[in-house]
């Protein structure tokens, strides 16, 4: 049996960022707790200080068979390339100037919602299919593959 995993952001502004990776991912914010129809109303019944509710957002995949993307208010900023990032795989069977074509698509639509474009990598058969390196509102790298 696999074990579930999570992926967790540091970032400064978690309801900003969990807003883009949800558009990114076609993903979605978890729902509050049962009972409460929006998180201000769970938050402000468990007694968390309006300044605080921005603290932490998750992100769940509607079909649930993603792994839920967190995101945590950190007070320092990005300071060096992240280790480890997601590459968004938006053209995984599509070759040569259809890959590309449908990359270059779907940076175009991100950049729309805020991400940044780093740099294109040509495609290089027969290890790998061409690539767009990004980067999200707070900077984090990512790959469009």
């Amino acid at each position: 049996m696999a074990r579930e995993i999570q992926v967790t952001f540091d970032c400064g502004d978690p309801a900003a960022l969990a807003g883009f990776w949800a558009e990114v991912l076609d993903y979605r914010v978890q729902d509050p707790p049962p009972g409460f129809d929006s998180w201000d109303a769970a938050l402000e019944a468990m007694n968390v200080p309006p300044e605080r509710r921005n603290d932490a957002s998750a992100l769940i995949d509607p079909a649930g068979e993603g792994p839920r993307i967190f995101f945590q208010r950190v007070p320092e900023g990005k300071s060096a390339k992240n280790r480890v990032h997601l590459d968004v795989r938006s053209a995984p069977d599509a070759v040569g100037d259809e890959r590309m074509a449908a990359l270059e698509a779907e940076c175009s639509r991100l950049v729309g919602l805020g991400a940044t474009r780093e740099g294109r990598h040509e495609p290089d058969p027969p290890l790998q299919g061409g690539h767009i390196v990004m980067r999200d509102p707070e900077d984090n790298e990512f790959c469009l593959d």
